[in-house]
């Protein structure tokens, strides 16, 4: 194993890292500002991949202007379940949410079907990133450096929002005491309901990117709920940070766990997962559940 390998599958990692990061960061927020575990939420990174094919009609020239378009429709198709499905169950017991947002992942896996259809989906990138970047003589897909890109985007773009604006302070003051809030005359049910809608256009949107990377077909969001999952169990639910180191763990160990022991290195990620909820059971950088109101 020489020092050239090692780096591409490191960048490899980073890759894998970065989409399972724009699928899990939204999930993350979601929890942390409206305390709701999202099961719905893979079917949303779904639907983007395929609202992203429909949209360019296929065609990869048109990546760029479509990646925008599907997190903006995200977002309004987020603000519209928030407002029509998950508001009139917040005072119900948790279990009505959980049935919910699965029987939500449902219809949509059903309506892709029925709308797309049940055929796999692929969409080659750009002209301009077909051709590989040679990396100490070896070859790694030029795309790939977009996805770690447009992660490390979304993240600063994140931490800017949360820690440097007014909206993202009433965001973190919501994960804190909600009552507080609307004695301040703030809208609250206003502020979670764009709450949740960005945190479907992350979904939407990183799904969309990763297209280019792998070929799509309706059953993918079953799996992509569950790696939303193990990002945030193994991060911290509701710690967008988390869902950052989450991914990059798991990213890595997926990608250097295939030269181990190929057959089981999906067990690695469980393990990590394992040992994370014996040590830490609210993740890496979550908080404990007393400190939450």
């Amino acid at each position: 194993m020489d020092f050239s390998f090692v780096i591409l599958q490191f960048l490899t990692g980073l890759a894998y890292a970065s989409s399972l990061f724009l699928l899990a960061v939204g999930l993350s927020l979601i929890f942390g500002a409206l305390g709701i575990v999202n099961f719905a939420h893979g079917s949303f990174y779904m639907l983007g991949a395929y609202l992203l094919y429909w949209v360019v009609h296929g065609n990869p020239e048109g990546l760029w202007w479509g990646l925008v378009v599907v997190a903006a429709l995200g977002f309004v198709v987020g603000a519209a379940t928030e407002r029509l499905l998950l508001r009139p169950v917040y005072d119900r017991p948790e279990h009505y949410q959980i049935l919910l947002t699965y029987a939500l992942l449902l219809v949509i896996e059903d309506g892709v079907k029925l709308f797309f259809g049940a055929a796999y989906k692929s969409l080659g990138p750009p002209a301009a990133l077909a051709y590989p970047v040679w990396i100490a003589g070896a070859p790694f897909p030029a795309y790939y450096f977009v996805q770690i890109a447009l992660a490390m985007l979304v993240a600063a773009a994140l931490w800017f929002f949360l820690q440097r604006t007014r909206s993202g302070a009433l965001v973190r003051a919501a994960t804190q005491d909600r009552e507080m809030l609307e004695a301040l005359g703030i809208n609250v049910p206003r502020l979670l309901t764009a709450v949740f809608a960005l945190g479907i256009a992350l979904a939407t949107l990183g799904g969309a990117a990763t297209l280019p990377m792998q070929t799509v077909s309706p059953g993918i969001a079953v799996e992509a709920v569950i790696s939303a999952f193990i990002v945030v169990v193994v991060g911290g639910l509701g710690s967008v940070w988390g869902a950052l180191l989450g991914a990059f763990l798991i990213g890595e160990i997926q990608a250097f766990g295939v030269l181990v022991l190929p057959e089981f290195a999906i067990a690695f990620v469980y393990l990590l997962m394992v040992v994370v909820l014996l040590v830490r059971p609210w993740g890496l950088l979550g908080r404990p559940p007393a400190v939450r109101t």
